[in-house]
């Protein structure tokens, strides 16, 4: 039990800039076995996101509590994942050789693609969210708790941050590792492959908010899973695998692409 909670720590370290105790370190064997947890980390940053929308909400306007709810998941994270985002704008829109591609991913400097990537991703971002229905549409009256009244707002946002994570870990799981080990952010966990039986906990972790949720919802799943697999193929075409930056920017557009199908099967299918 004690080693399961330094792995979860050792997820939680790596993932965001939240305080853990201090037995957790950087330990390869820990960060490795820490795939497992990518997932539960995405409950722990959506809860974390929902909580300011949820207040600024009721005592100011909706445009402000979504961007207060992305503000708190980018300070939880450290814009680890958004950081990769922009990475691989940089790299795939400024390189025309694999070569050429991994050296502007290492650059830490932020060239006009990245920027142009980052102000898009994070402006989709807004507007998906305020697409997504507050209220649960099964309601006559209001209800006094909030957190009923937005409860398929929240699973949504504990869905999107859980499942996205989800897939680099997939991702990881069916494809090479690629770029200098030695020199890369992501060293310890991106260059092992998870084993099928350690994929079962964030698969069933990514999946338990749609328990809530009418099943419809999981019909979501299907094309964020294609969608992150068509980009680990483009990655894989161009640079002969992933890296850190890669799967960060795969778990941003899976996050977008599920509030998009969200939004679809909001207005369509239910």
């Amino acid at each position: 039990m004690k080693k399961e909670i330094r792995i979860f720590f050792t997820a939680m370290m790596f993932l965001t800039r939240l305080p853990v105790p201090r037995f957790t370190d950087h330990s390869p064997d820990y960060l490795e076995k820490s795939v497992r947890y990518f997932p539960l980390i995405g409950w722990i940053v959506a809860a974390l996101s929902a909580l300011p929308f949820l207040i600024f909400n009721k005592y100011i306007s909706e445009d402000i509590a979504i961007a207060a709810s992305i503000i708190a998941g980018i300070l939880t994270t450290g814009a680890f994942h958004e950081d990769g985002f922009a990475d691989v704008c940089d790299a795939f829109g400024g390189g025309w050789t694999k070569e050429k591609i991994l050296l502007i991913m290492k650059d830490s400097r932020l060239g006009s693609y990245g920027v142009i990537g980052m102000i898009s991703i994070l402006f989709c971002k807004f507007l998906l969210l305020k697409e997504l229905p507050k209220f649960t549409p099964d309601l006559q009256a209001p209800s006094i708790n909030i957190f009923y009244n937005y409860r398929y707002f929240l699973l949504t946002l504990f869905a999107a941050h859980s499942l996205s994570r989800l897939m680099p870990v997939l991702v990881m799981r069916y494809y090479e590792y690629v770029t200098d080990p030695d020199n890369s952010k992501s060293k310890p966990t991106a260059a092992q492959k998870p084993t099928f039986p350690a994929l079962l906990v964030p698969i069933i972790t990514a999946l338990i908010p749609f328990v809530f949720m009418p099943w419809q919802f999981l019909l979501a799943t299907i094309p964020v899973v294609y969608i992150a697999f068509s980009l680990a193929k483009y990655f894989k075409k161009w640079i002969g695998g992933y890296t850190g930056d890669c799967l960060g920017a795969i778990q941003q557009v899976s996050e977008l692409s599920f509030y998009l199908c969200m939004i679809i099967i909001w207005r369509y299918v239910l």
